[in-house]
């Protein structure tokens, strides 16, 4: 994996093999980080890395600047891992190894932006518990937005929050903020 932009461009970082992770190709990470810099000032956000993996969308972030990332996985061997590569690179993330769906259920906080790529065989049902967990569980500050990554085989565009997609290869970041509609 490399790091794309910012503070640690183009440094590779090196998972172990034994991790069960797919992180997000270096292609689908520019395009999506394109779209997110000229959107916000990525130094001003609250963020939530859902199935963190090893941590790439964490240190893409942290990379360019945000200060507040949450990355939760219950994977402790990629907990671990996002732990030593943050503390190597002298930044900070709030690492939980934890559930997602127990932590979307327990936690107080609220995020400018939830990005989360659960594994791409899960069931469609899987996916649609995640967005609705996000929204009923009120994760989302005012303006905020949920990204999931997933196969390019599974479509999230009925659902009444869904505002975007976009496909790079295989991979497919649907978007989705709170309704307008109450």
């Amino acid at each position: 994996m490399r790091i794309i932009s910012g503070q640690f461009k183009s440094r590779r970082i090196n998972a172990p093999k034994h991790l069960p992770v797919r992180p997000t190709t270096d292609r689908a990470k520019e395009a999506l980080f394109n779209i997110l810099y000229h959107s916000y000032d990525l130094k001003a956000l609250q963020v939530l890395d859902l199935f963190a993996g090893i941590g790439s969308i964490s240190f893409e972030f942290a990379s360019r600047g945000t200060t507040d990332i949450t990355a939760v996985d219950q994977n402790k061997g990629c907990t671990d891992f996002i732990n030593q590569t943050a503390e190597s690179l002298d930044i900070s993330i709030n690492i939980k190894t934890q559930e997602v769906f127990h932590f979307l259920e327990t936690s107080d906080e609220t995020y400018d932006i939830i990005f989360a790529d659960p594994p791409y065989a899960f069931a469609e049902e899987e996916f649609l518990k995640i967005i609705d967990t996000v929204f009923k569980s009120n994760k989302l500050k005012e303006k905020g937005i949920l990204i999931v990554e997933h196969s390019k085989h599974t479509d999230l565009s009925n659902h009444p929050n869904f505002n975007q997609k976009r496909q790079y290869g295989h991979s497919v970041f649907s978007w989705f903020r709170k309704s307008e509609i109450a």
